[in-house]
């Protein structure tokens, strides 16, 4: 194993919040280098994923749900892409080796050797498989079932799922996709640089109003990745048979009077049974090993150029509470990556 540092630096919950968190609830701090067990890889990690999900973990988790809640003193945690120090003979893995693994928001991490994924190749940028591309390919095709023709809408498209839905849709055949978003700013780049035809804007103009101008004949598909007013609105505008993917609750977790734990909704039953509206949540992605579909698809369009991966690189680890922050203020477009 070649020379380390005795120490490493984590990102830990500092203090509980009362609303949103800010950069002022967490702590970047020096912990003892971390050292590997029978079994287990040390890796040295290069970026990780900044996801709003986060907020919900501290404001106690969700029942039913596999991570664990935030306590003070925690270390974050979320999907990391990094390299392999050293690991097991037996493990497959080698010193060098890129792996992908759920222990970001600190430079080491060891783990059980099986719970490092390795990287393969099909995604041309190691940073691409911090993507939502999986989740945005899997919802549209196997929980949405969209069809050549369809009329797609997908809120909070400027997001990590949403930068990418678009584009798939488009890939997939969609006739019109339409997205929401929080600023005019944004709403322009969702027509200009990622596939969308249209795009609703939340806080100004009812939203039902504005998607009812942008699809006069309806939607087929809904990605929904709010919830809230924009899903009141997608109901109202479905077409019968209208297939509905629950994808995410930001309406609930960046709600500064709400923990982040519950995203309440009152929604019109009359108009899911008349419109045989189909509504599931989305059901993880496809595949156990590591090569699945989307993986395939989605490297060959970003080899192509036929899709982008939007997202904001952040550099340092002492500037991952600032991320988050401004993750959760909306300030950037796609997804958001601490870079080591």
């Amino acid at each position: 194993m070649p020379s380390l540092p005795r120490t490493s630096r984590v990102v830990q919950l500092a203090d509980l919040p009362d609303g949103l968190p800010g950069p002022e609830h967490f702590g970047v701090v020096e912990v003892p280098m971390p050292v590997p067990g029978d079994g287990e890889a040390l890796v040295r990690n290069r970026y990780f994923q900044v996801f709003p999900s986060l907020r919900t973990l501290i404001g106690g988790g969700v029942k039913g749900t596999p991570f664990p809640p935030l306590r003070p003193g925690d270390t974050l945690f979320g999907a990391a892409i990094g390299e392999v120090v050293s690991a097991p003979r037996d493990a497959g893995l080698r010193p060098g080796d890129l792996v992908r693994h759920w222990l970001g928001w600190r430079e080491h991490a060891v783990m059980p050797a099986d719970q490092c994924t390795p990287l393969d190749g099909a995604l041309p940028d190691p940073v691409a498989h911090l993507s939502q591309a999986g989740v945005a390919y899997t919802a549209l095709t196997r929980d949405a079932r969209v069809r050549p023709g369809d009329t797609v809408f997908v809120s909070g498209g400027a997001g990590g799922v949403g930068s990418l839905a678009g584009q798939v849709a488009r890939l997939l055949g969609a006739g019109r996709v339409i997205g929401s978003t929080g600023s005019p700013g944004k709403a322009a780049r969702l027509v200009s640089e990622l596939g969308y035809d249209a795009a609703v804007i939340r806080g100004g103009r009812p939203v039902a109003e504005q998607l009812a101008e942008a699809a006069p004949d309806g939607i087929d598909v809904f990605v929904d990745n709010v919830g809230g007013e924009q899903l009141q609105a997608a109901i109202g505008a479905a077409t019968p048979g209208a297939r509905f993917v629950l994808v995410g609750t930001l309406a609930g977790q960046l709600a500064p009077n709400r923990a982040g734990t519950t995203a309440p909704v009152e929604v019109d039953t009359f108009q899911l049974i008349a419109k045989r509206i189909e509504m599931r949540g989305f059901g993880g992605l496809d595949g156990t090993g590591p090569r699945p579909e989307w993986a395939d698809r989605v490297g060959a369009w970003l080899r192509s150029g036929d899709i982008t991966f939007p997202h904001a690189r952040v550099a340092g680890i002492e500037n991952a509470p600032r991320a988050l922050h401004e993750l959760i203020s909306g300030r950037h477009l796609g997804a958001v990556i601490v870079e080591l």
